[in-house]
């Protein structure tokens, strides 16, 4: 259940939250393989199955940038706002691949609030946390803190 936020100040008053973890979602290779079609980024370590199996990982693995972009999938299910007028996003920092995610793998986003600072016409400014976790992996595959510009 995500965490809703109605205010600039209910987000400034969140820094250190932690808003909790997602469901699993499966990383398929139907998924892999869009991802490199939509991206033209079809080095063998992704989408050849036979050639992985030989390779540093023993199978494919998902694109450092594919783990990265769930984020987009998981900060709306961490995290709502009610009341917004506007809400953009600002960037990301601190973006990190520790593990790499293999196919059949299940991962999922965990968020918190690490960050939040007022910013010019009355908005905030919220950085949030993801981690995608790897499920039975001691090391995340991403962690990236995504940072969102909030006018309420």
């Amino acid at each position: 259940m995500a965490q809703v936020f109605n205010s600039a100040a209910a987000v400034l008053q969140a820094v250190g939250q932690d808003l909790g973890t997602t469901g699993w979602l499966a990383i398929t290779q139907e998924r892999i393989d869009t991802f490199a079609d939509a991206t033209g980024d079809h080095q063998w370590i992704h989408v050849d199955p036979v050639r992985a199996q030989g390779g540093p990982f023993g199978t494919t693995i998902a694109h450092g940038y594919l783990t990265l972009s769930l984020a987009n999938l998981f900060l709306p299910q961490l995290v709502q706002y009610q009341g917004l007028k506007m809400g953009v996003n600002y960037g990301c920092d601190k973006v990190r691949f520790p593990a790499p995610v293999p196919v059949g793998a299940r991962v999922r986003g965990h968020g918190a609030v690490v960050a939040a600072e007022p910013v010019k016409g009355g908005g905030v400014q919220a950085t949030v946390r993801i981690t995608v976790q790897i499920e039975g992996s001691d090391k995340p595959g991403c962690v990236v803190d995504t940072i969102s510009r909030l006018f309420f």
